[in-house]
């Protein structure tokens, strides 16, 4: 049995008061991470809160897309897309990234 892989759009609010998965934005997740956006802090700390917030290993989350953005595209080994969503769904603090901006 091959192990599920799932990708995840994220909208990322670096040097945040905390981390913290805040909800939906559009069709992907908003997170806010405290670490500044310098140096690749920022995208140590999306690893990181990503990992522990679903409970994997850090090697199962990788960025794939959008290392200098605030719009990320994540890749997560070891969890199909129905679990990932519970998972981010329960530890969501509120639908504060519900507006979804674009036209």
């Amino acid at each position: 049995m091959s192990a599920a892989t799932t990708r995840l759009r994220l909208r990322v609010s670096p040097g945040s008061g905390r981390a913290e998965i805040v909800g939906r934005h559009g069709d992907g997740w908003k997170v806010r991470v405290t670490a500044p956006p310098e140096h690749g802090r920022a995208n140590d700390a999306v690893v990181r809160l990503v990992a522990d917030t679903l409970a994997i290993p850090l090697a199962s989350v990788t960025i794939v897309s959008g290392h200098g953005a605030r719009e990320k595209i994540i890749e997560l080994s070891g969890l199909g897309p129905g679990l990932v969503e519970r998972r981010l769904a329960s530890a969501s603090t509120g639908d504060h990234g519900r507006k979804d901006r674009r036209s």
